[in-house]
């Protein structure tokens, strides 16, 4: 059962803007804190930004910060507002939760991730 769906990717020019959205399913269950990663081709996945669910607490990649904003809507829609976008943001973007699960776990800024969505795919041209 699919639990986070991302969608929002897209190809977009340099300096253009995306907002990514992660759908949470009830099945998902309660989460702590929720974000986003992106792997790029021949590169391992790194994060790009947390929130914590509850406080409202935000973390960023210096790589993205000040051009990213991380967001959550009522415990059902977390978001990723992307602006400035360059093409080394081209990567697939996944949306994460907190827990475990057959699919790995990430350890990021003293988040650890370990539920996934399936990805979308962004694309930055020069």
């Amino acid at each position: 059962q699919v639990q986070l769906v991302e969608s929002g990717g897209g190809s977009v020019q340099a300096g253009g803007s995306l907002r990514l959205s992660c759908t949470v399913s009830e099945s998902t269950g309660r989460r702590n804190f929720m974000g986003w990663f992106r792997q790029a081709p021949g590169k391992e996945r790194e994060g790009v930004a947390a929130i914590v669910t509850g406080g409202g607490s935000t973390d960023y990649a210096d790589s993205v910060k000040g051009r990213f904003t991380i967001s959550q809507d009522n415990g059902h829609t977390v978001y990723l507002q992307m602006n400035s976008l360059k093409p080394e943001d081209t990567a697939m973007y996944y949306c994460a939760a907190d827990g475990g699960g057959p699919r790995g776990t990430r350890l990021w800024h003293g988040y650890l991730f370990g539920r996934w969505g399936q990805g979308t795919q962004v694309t930055v041209s020069s």
